[in-house]
């Protein structure tokens, strides 16, 4: 095999891998000696690091790994950083779901509604920015009342929403 045969060979492999390959299986799968691999091996990282190519081929232990270049961490934070939003578990969505047909509410009043602690789950709401603080209640300890952002109600806002029925008028209700 010729060495730009092999090459390429080798970085399709370690490309395939995506994780650390043993220098031992690319020796099997490219029926090649050590030596030769470590030649080629080192031809190709002088190659990516020459021409400040995207990715560098890195020799770990007894393994090589193609990892992305360290000068491009920020590209590419910043691309997959927000690639896949993370989605919620069925607690905060029951939560949610509370906090946005009940508003404003305590956090009280939502374990109430599902009959367990809620304030990590109201937490994590928080944080992702899905809630807002919505003043405070006028009874003993001042509860903070708790509604959905407006980002999050504006889907919301139609035909199907205004199906709902409405929400209950109780002593309870009155004592969020």
């Amino acid at each position: 095999m010729e060495v730009k045969e092999l090459e390429s060979a080798l970085e399709g492999v370690l490309f395939a891998a995506g994780e650390p390959v043993a220098v031992e299986r690319l020796c099997l799968g490219l029926e090649v000696d050590r030596p030769t691999l470590d030649a080629v091996a080192q031809r190709l990282m002088d190659k990516y690091s020459y021409d400040r190519r995207g990715i560098r081929l890195v020799k770990l232990d007894t393994s090589y790994q193609l990892c992305s270049a360290p000068e491009f961490a920020g590209y590419i934070r910043k691309t997959l950083e927000s690639r896949k939003p993370a989605r919620l578990s069925q607690p905060a969505l029951e939560v949610l779901a509370i906090i946005a047909y009940y508003q404003p509410v305590t956090r009280a009043y939502v374990d109430q509604v599902r009959g367990v602690d809620s304030s990590y789950t109201m937490g994590l709401l928080l944080e992702r920015e899905l809630i807002e603080e919505a003043g405070r209640l006028a009874v003993p300890g001042r509860p903070v009342q708790l509604k959905p952002l407006k980002i999050f109600c504006a889907p919301l806002v139609c035909p199907v929403w205004r199906s709902c029925p409405s929400c209950p008028t109780s002593p309870r209700r009155a004592a969020r």
